[in-house]
């Protein structure tokens, strides 16, 4: 039982951490989306809000291999390279509450 609470806190102290990037990978998108910025910016800001998300890969993948209930974390992350961030923002920032909760397994 020791072991297995081991496992978790690392998971969990995992998931935070790509949470980290996915926070930063968010608060890019959202300032991609502020009226009046030039498409230049808007492409920047949006390939930088990507790069972003996409350095939470490794450690997502890492709580997932600890503890599978991170699994929507890590898939999710992933499905930036298929699906637009901004259809993905709700379902990163649920997941990341979770993650940064004193209770992480709501």
């Amino acid at each position: 039982m020791v072991l297995s609470s081991c496992g978790t806190g690392a998971a969990v102290a995992d998931a935070r951490t790509a949470c980290r990037s996915v926070h930063r990978a968010l608060a890019l998108q959202a300032r991609s989306e502020v009226p009046g910025i030039s498409a230049a910016q808007h492409d920047a800001l949006q390939a930088s809000a990507m790069s972003e998300l996409l350095k939470a890969t490794p450690s997502a993948a890492a709580a997932t291999s600890l503890d599978g209930s991170w699994n929507p974390l890590m898939t999710t992350i992933n499905e930036a390279e298929r699906v637009p961030i901004h259809q993905l923002v709700a379902s990163l920032t649920r997941l990341c509450q979770v993650a940064d909760s004193s209770s992480p397994y709501l």
